[in-house]
């Protein structure tokens, strides 16, 4: 793995009370090899060259602990926002890892988005993090068939496997939920599709789903979805440009509808789905003791 030369990595401390209530964002890698087709890290906006490539943070962990030793106010660390934290380069290099001791040391909370299974294997860090600061781990999940699922986003774990990961963290006590974004139009929009993804979340302890009916485009993203979509779905870029034109925002047409039997079903299971609940969900009881600290 090719390392870049990197002066700060932890983000400047901020009150987000918008994307599961994140203080600090930490890129511990740049670059993913995923191959997901709708990927937005792709744009042009985020400058990252060689986008399938995962290259590593030169002296990251030793950043990493300077930065958290000397920031002022704790929070929550939030990584997966530009490169999956576990891609598989972590299961050599374990940089991932290496930052959640760290951030168990300094008692920091940790959220964490992936597609990957290997999340299980921090499951000790994990739970000793969660005694004392908030603990969240989101997993991607846009299709509930594993054939729809590898050409969607091809060289990653199946959804099957990430539904188990699931179960595992569940199992041993760590927050855990879906994030079902982004559900692509006309290719995983389908109200069978949305509930067997909420039912298996369900039946593996996922407490949280957050969705989006849709999937955001722009510059050099899209045409690499475009080209996707000729490669495993011919005629559907057609329809794309038809519907949505060069829209950055492209809603499912199905969205409403699907909103209501989510919601409905989210309700009769007991799954929370509001971000402002989801947050509170999983950071309240941590914030109410520092507010009684105080």
């Amino acid at each position: 793995m090719d390392y870049l030369k990197a002066k700060t990595i932890l983000s400047g401390y901020k009150e987000n009370k918008e994307w599961f209530g994140i203080n600090y964002n930490m890129n511990i890698y740049k670059g993913c090899s995923h191959g997901c087709i709708y990927c937005d890290s792709r744009s042009e906006c985020y400058r990252v060259d060689d986008f399938d490539v995962v290259r590593g943070k030169e002296n990251a962990l030793a950043i990493i602990d300077r930065e958290l030793r000397s920031k002022r106010v704790k929070g929550v660390v939030g990584t997966g926002a530009m490169s999956d934290p576990y891609n598989p380069m972590e299961s050599i290099y374990e940089l991932t890892r290496g930052a959640l001791k760290g951030i168990q040391r300094y008692g920091y909370g940790i959220h964490i988005s992936t597609k990957s299974p290997l999340v299980v294997r921090d499951i000790d860090l994990l739970s000793a993090i969660a005694k004392k600061a908030p603990v969240l781990v989101m997993m991607t999940i846009t299709s509930a068939d594993d054939v729809l699922c590898r050409k969607v986003e091809p060289y990653v774990s199946p959804s099957s496997e990430r539904f188990k990961a699931i179960k595992q963290l569940s199992d041993a006590g760590i927050p855990t939920g879906v994030l079902m974004m982004p559900i692509l139009p006309y290719i995983e929009d389908s109200p069978e599709n949305i509930k067997e993804i909420v039912i298996h979340a369900h039946a593996n302890g996922a407490k949280v789903i957050y969705p989006a009916f849709g999937v955001t485009l722009r510059d050099r993203q899209r045409q690499w979805f475009y080209d996707h979509l000729d490669n495993h779905f011919p005629g559907l870029k057609e329809k794309y440009q038809r519907q949505f034109g060069e829209a950055y925002s492209c809603q499912s047409p199905n969205a409403k509808q699907l909103w209501q039997m989510f919601e409905a079903l989210c309700k009769e299971l007991g799954i929370v789905y509001k971000m402002e609940e989801i947050i509170k969900s999983y950071r309240a009881p941590f914030d109410e003791v520092q507010l009684s600290f105080f």
